[in-house]
């Protein structure tokens, strides 16, 4: 039995009800390198995460995600009682015009289930071969924790639905954490999601493996290419909103 825990026109969030008791949540939707798609995938993986609800939208391109022969839906929220830990993850990149909508409606969901923090997991475009975590937070004591385990994002712009989230975790005084792993390009980047792994497992005392994602890496590679192109084939004009549309 699911509970519809947020619903505006836009948005709707629906959950079996969250059992953990001030989690620490952690968004990972597409952006460069899908860093944060495929960081927190492999998270639900190895911690073996329960499924325990999604976020749909009208403005979502229509789309189902098959994974090992089952239908998904695109954006998911998956739970671990044991390590206090909730995570929305996403199949599919969230348009700008709707980013607002989305965030706020994960935001005020968050504070409804009474998130400790919002850790938000991006890409960031980088020159050099490093491989490095840039982090950003929302308040000092956030910073605090982890200028020891990233470079400081100095100065810049994160755009996109996580620019957006931690927008209204600001707004809402909600702790939060921007990680945004080092790439190089454009293309699903396995292992720049390993090195911000690498720091969460600091940060939160996790022992998430990150070898098998390295060994993978190749692999992943084309199935999240193969994923990206699928999703902009799929991309239809969606209905007219605020006199532009989502899509097209």
């Amino acid at each position: 039995m699911s509970d519809t825990d947020y619903d505006d026109s836009d948005v709707k969030i629906i959950t079996k009800g969250i059992q953990s008791e001030n989690p620490v949540l952690i968004e990972g939707f597409p952006g460069i390198g899908l860093v944060g798609n495929i960081a927190s995938q492999q998270m639900i993986d190895e911690l073996n995460m329960d499924y325990v609800g999604s976020i749909d939208s009208r403005y979502f391109p229509p789309i189902a995600v098959l994974y090992e022969g089952l239908i998904n839906m695109p954006v998911r929220i998956y739970e671990s009682e044991e390590h206090n830990l909730v995570i929305v993850v996403s199949d599919i990149p969230i348009n700008p015009s709707v980013s607002y909508d989305v965030s706020k409606a994960l935001v005020e969901w968050a504070k409804s289930i009474n998130v400790k923090e919002i850790i938000s997991i991006a890409g960031i475009a980088t020159m050099g071969e490093e491989r490095k975590v840039f982090g950003a937070a929302t308040n000092d004591e956030m910073l605090e924790r982890i200028k020891d385990k990233v470079e400081l994002f100095q100065m810049g712009t994160i755009s996109g639905i996580s620019g957006s989230v931690m927008g209204e975790c600001l707004v809402n005084e909600i702790p939060a954490i921007s990680l945004l792993g080092a790439t190089q390009s454009q293309n699903p980047d396995p292992r720049a999601a390993v090195v911000v792994i690498e720091v969460l497992n600091s940060l939160y005392g996790l022992s998430i493996d990150t070898e098998s994602l390295i060994e993978q890496a190749e692999q992943i590679e084309i199935e999240m290419q193969k994923l990206a192109e699928d999703v902009r084939t799929t991309e239809q004009p969606a209905a007219p909103r605020k006199e532009f549309p989502m899509y097209g």
